[in-house]
């Protein structure tokens, strides 16, 4: 693609440069090219920071700017040429002259001689003295130069320079913010999360390691191997929706330190880190800077595990003197005042700490990283002016912490100075909550002093809700202590549920507006359905032989039909082809082909594209002949190639996701850790033998013990590590969830699960020697006693390697932090998401079944909303229906839920953050998703999610009859849908016939006719809804009698007897709250 350069920004660049020059005297920031005849920009090969990047707004290696007072001179080869007219044309301020440079095969041309003829022509000359430059260029520039009689004297412009690059136009400003926004992203969504893990886990992983996981973070390598940003992390910030991965780098190497660094705290940002492991007590500094189209922005924290009195009010000094030099950085201020009034504010708060203040608070940055003439130091008197960026670097070295160890503390920021203040460009993780962290309380300590094993939360008797509050190991994290929990229990659950659920959908409808543009398509998604070319053959003359007698042939090979129009051989691909008949009338058989065209599909095929939809098109082909048994052996070769090609698609369809991982690095120099006996599932080729999984140093393998097969899973690719417990199971399992899918044998697999079985085959409990002399119940006792034993045992063995898992993958290069999620069996419930009742098990991040194959994961996260449906006093069961955010996934379909566990269901759904609603009925969730799939935006802007009468815990059935939503099962729609990739299936024959109904008053009089007749529609909605579903009409009798008769107990207000109702029962919520 061809470089366009902004010729307007370049032209506002260029005169601003003229009258920097021309207006300059020896005593202003131009004061080194006031008394010049020319400016000279040298750029060798790669080109530098200094050099015309910053003018042209791209690299121009091994390119030389002579700017004199008339005209502005350009030395370049013949393809940068091609660019540089684009200013040339673009009406520049001063005329510009391109010299093309030959190439090396190439006779030479007189254009570095003109260049060097004009530079000689020169007395004094302003240049980058100081820089250094290689290339061809540069040595044939200095062969002539250092020939020439008569040179002209150089002048260093560098403070020059700078000043014309401190103050940034509105295009660096947008380079500058995207660079900070990636800055702040990585440090609040990675840096942060992923240091809280390695505290919290204690994980041994070196400064250097953690490091390059950060780095990794915005992809690594070239061609097909390489590997892209993580979007996990990048999708989290804002404004990095069109970022230009290819132009996005680190300013420097993420720079960890810890008070185990061997070389001590180091606050320049030239440290490096040590191959020491983090500590996991004292202070953890943090630096990472990244640039982003040539443009930088630097952040810097410090995270301090269990700080002193002291340290945290040097911290707290730290973030107010930032506070107050935000307020004194403005234009017209100096950068001598700016550090001397950050010492004054030491002085008057902790004058102690005068001597260990940094020598400077920062500097200029920009297209350097640094930029020394615009220091923030006591011996600078340049001035601040508006729109100039600075990396403000606040910080104290050298002191000592109560044990006599030195430590340091520090707070970078980017920021851009405005007329009255300065703002902030980077943010987060700034604060006492936020960086200072508790792993060992007073209160734990007094309360339990001895640390205690990490156990699943006990389900609270008010509303069974998991505990939020994660501990680990007696740690507390971040500040939350046991208090905040008990504040909760003090507001009555169903308040709670509903002014949450209120919170979380109006947060919801405001996510989906800022996600999605007007054009209905968020960046980065799947865009729809393509035309697709079919080539049967090159060319007229890769024909087969067989199509020169016009018959008709099928080419299986070609996968095509060939047929004979009008004298020609017409070859048809298969997917143009949508089925072939055969008909007999008296002696002649017609064989009929139909095409596919556009308007004749329906269901999931409706929306086929074609490259012209407009077009005339074939519709079908018919042909008669007396051969009988030929047209019957063509119209089955043309079915069972359709068959075989539709079938091949749908296989290439479904393993598409699959993934090919890289190579298993082996541990060597040591056994690996192992977990022997174990069978995996999915089952490997063979016979059923238990063999033994291994950690390595970026992934698991397992072994059978044959030693023939072996299934690997890197770390890279494990999306969630479970482990379950024996108790009340008869398995044992470790098991993990895949990001994307791998090949096991011939099968694909997003699970892999090693178990197990708690039970002993082999114990003897017929009899034995002790059972001869023992009566009672004695061994049988024992026999319990060990049987606890042996599950222990398990569990402890299973537990261990899991957690050794999550800490070589945290640990690893190549991997993410990963924890060891436990299910929590106090809040399970059971359901239908496939076609057997299971218990669904929640965890920390996801709803789990793991006992037996098909195995289920869902990942609350991922979870948009989900929709209760069935909720009525009158049935026993409920249906839940998960829709996820990415709203081209089907929903996932979790029926017959018992009503007994609505509330549980509820308590859970409310405590991990998901938005639910609630029904009486079940919804068509394909036209749903359909018409948001269509335009997203429109659905968002005409409410999003507010149909399912969301943002409360209940309803009143009087709103939900009044205001039917839209998407409500309809009585053209009642088409059995198809299963979802869960193996779920729409189904509404447990409907409830009053879906329709209203509530009553016993005082209300006779109704209208109007009413009258709107409640006869809704009685006929009902059978409708109740029709579904039923094979036949008796069983369809039978459920009507039956939901009859129980409106009849309760009195129904579609009776048509007007005679005056006796006191009705108090009136029913539709959620289903009522007495069982």
């Amino acid at each position: 693609m061809a470089v366009q350069l902004n010729k307007t920004l370049i032209n506002a660049r260029l005169k601003n440069i003229y009258e920097g020059w021309n207006n300059a005297t020896q005593n202003d920031e131009f004061g080194s090219i006031a008394d010049s005849d020319a400016l000279l920009l040298t750029a060798g090969d790669p080109a530098g920071e200094d050099d015309p990047t910053w003018l042209l707004g791209y690299e121009f290696p091994s390119t030389f700017i002579l700017f004199e007072k008339s005209r502005v001179l350009i030395l370049c080869s013949a393809s940068k040429a091609k660019f540089l007219q684009q200013i040339k044309d673009g009406n520049p301020p001063v005329p510009i002259e391109i010299l093309i440079q030959a190439k090396a095969k190439e006779p030479p041309t007189d254009a570095l001689p003109k260049f060097v003829e004009a530079y000689s022509s020169h007395k004094r000359v302003a240049t980058l003295v100081k820089e250094s430059h290689s290339g061809k260029l540069i040595s044939e520039w200095e062969q002539i130069v250092s020939r020439v009689e008569g040179k002209p004297e150089q002048v260093d412009m560098a403070a020059a320079v700078s000043a014309y690059m401190a103050v940034k136009d509105e295009e660096e400003l947008k380079a500058i913010r995207a660079a900070a926004n990636l800055t702040s992203t990585l440090l609040i969504h990675h840096i942060m999360v992923k240091l809280e893990t390695i505290l919290d886990k204690e994980a041994k992983i070196t400064h250097e390691q953690f490091s390059s996981q950060i780095e990794l973070r915005i992809g690594t390598g070239e061609g097909d191997g390489a590997k892209g940003p993580d979007m996990r992390v990048w999708s989290k910030g804002r404004g990095l929706q069109d970022v230009d991965w290819g132009s996005t780098e680190f300013c420097y190497t993420p720079i960890i330190q810890s008070r185990s660094t061997s070389t001590g705290y180091d606050l320049r940002s030239t440290a490096v880190s040590s191959t020491d492991p983090i500590a996991h007590k004292g202070v953890i500094l943090i630096a990472v800077g990244m640039r982003y189209k040539s443009y930088c922005a630097n952040l810097g924290r410090s995270v301090i595990v269990d700080p002193s009195k002291e340290q945290e009010e040097i911290y707290n000094l730290l973030v107010s003197l930032q506070a107050e030099l935000i307020r004194e950085m403005k234009d017209g201020v100096t950068a001598r005042e700016v550090y001397q009034h950050a010492l004054e504010y030491i002085k008057e708060k902790k004058p102690e700490l005068e001597k260990h203040f940094v020598k400077n608070a920062g500097s200029a940055i920009g297209v350097e990283f640094r930029d020394s003439n615009y220091v923030l130091s006591s011996k600078n008197a340049r001035r601040l002016k508006n729109n100039m960026v600075f990396n403000l670097s606040l910080g104290f070295s050298d002191l000592l912490d109560e044990t006599g160890k030195k430590y340091a503390l520090h707070l970078i920021d980017t920021v851009r100075v405005g007329p009255d203040k300065a703002t902030f460009l980077t943010d987060g993780a700034k604060s006492a909550t936020d960086t200072l962290f508790y792993l060992n309380t007073a209160e734990d300590q007094d309360v339990q002093p001895s640390r205690s094993a990490k156990h699943p939360p006990v389900k609270p008797l008010a509303n069974g809700t998991p505990v939020k509050h994660k501990t680990a190991g007696g740690k507390v994290l971040r500040n939350k202590t046991r208090s905040a929990a008990q504040e909760e229990v003090l507001q009555t659950t169903a308040a709670r549920i509903k002014d949450h659920q209120a919170e979380l959908h109006a947060a919801l409808q405001h996510a989906g507006l800022e996600k999605y543009s007007e054009d209905g398509v968020k960046h980065g998604e799947k865009e729809g359905k393509g035309w697709k070319r079919f080539q049967s053959y090159k060319g007229e003359g890769a024909l087969p032989k067989e199509s020169e007698s016009l018959r008709i042939f099928v080419d299986r090979k070609a996968q095509t039909i060939i047929l004979p129009i009008h004298g020609f051989a017409v070859p048809f691909h298969i997917n143009t082809i949508k089925n072939v008949s055969k008909s007999d009338e008296d002696d002649l058989t017609y064989l009929r082909i139909n095409f596919q065209t556009p308007g004749q599909l329906a269901g999931k095929k409706d929306d086929t594209p074609f490259e012209d939809p407009d077009a005339t098109f074939i519709r079908s082909v018919t042909y008669r002949s007396a051969d009988s048994h030929r047209f019957d052996m063509i119209s089955k070769q043309i079915t069972d190639l359709k068959k075989e090609v539709n079938k091949r698609e749908q296989q290439k369809k479904e393993m598409a996701d699959v993934i090919e991982q890289d190579v298993l690095a082996e541990i060597k120099g040591r056994r690996p850790h192992k977990l022997p006996e174990v069978f995996v599932r999915p089952a490997l080729d063979g016979k059923r033998l238990p063999g033994e999984v291994e950690i390595h140093q970026n992934g698991l393998r397992y072994q059978s013990p044959m030693g023939s097969q072996k299934i690997d899973v890197l770390f890279s690719n494990i999306k969630h590590l479970f482990f379950q417990p024996c108790d009340k199971e008869l398995l044992v399992i470790v098991h993990v969830h895949l990001k994307a899918p791998i090949m096991i044998g011939k099968r694909k697999a997003h699970d892999i699960q090693f178990f197990r079985e708690a039970s002993d085959v082999q114990f003897d409990e017929t009899g034995n020697r002790k059972r001869k002399h023992r009566y009672g119940d004695e061994d049988e006792i024992e026999m319990e006693q060990q049987e606890r034993k042996r599950r222990q045992m398990l569990n402890k063995e299973f537990k261990l390697f899991a957690e050794r898992v999550a800490e070589a993958a945290s640990t690893s290069v190549t991997g993410d932090a990963l924890e060891v999620d436990i299910p929590f069996r106090e809040l399970s419930f059971e359901g239908v998401p496939f076609r057997t009742n299971v218990r669904l098990q929640p965890t920390t991040e996801c709803l789990v079944h793991l006992i037996e194959p098909p195995f289920l994961v869902v990942t609350l996260n991922e979870i948009e909303i989900a929709s209760l449906e069935r909720v009525q006093f009158t049935l026993k069961q409920f249906d839940m229906v998960l829709v996820f955010k990415d709203f081209t996934k089907p929903p996932l379909h979790i029926n017959s839920i018992p009503s007994t566990q609505l509330d549980d269901v509820k308590n859970w759904l409310d405590s991990v953050d998901i938005p639910m609603s609630e029904g009486p009925v079940n919804l068509n969730w394909g036209p749903i998703m359909k018409t948001i799939n269509e335009s997203p935006y429109d659905f968002f802007q005409q409410g999003g999610w507010s149909f399912l009468g969301g943002g409360g815990a209940e309803s009143d059935a009087e709103e939900e009859s009044q205001s039917e939503s839209e998407f409500e099962a309809d009585s053209e729609d009642f088409q059995t849908e198809e299963s979802s990739d869960e193996g779920s299936a729409y189904d509404g024959s447990d409907a409830s016939d009053e879906s329709g109904s209203g509530s009553f008053d016993d005082e209300s009089d006779g109704d209208d006719w109007d009413e009258l007749e709107r409640k006869a529609a809704k009685c006929n909605v009902s059978l409708l809804i109740l029709w579904e579903g039923h094979s036949n009409e008796a069983s369809f009798l039978a459920d009507s009698k039956r939901a009859t008769e129980a409106k009849g107990h309760r009195g129904s207000d579609d009776s048509d007897d007007d005679r005056p109702k006796k006191k009705s029962a108090p009136k029913v919520k539709a959620n289903g709250k009522g007495k069982r």
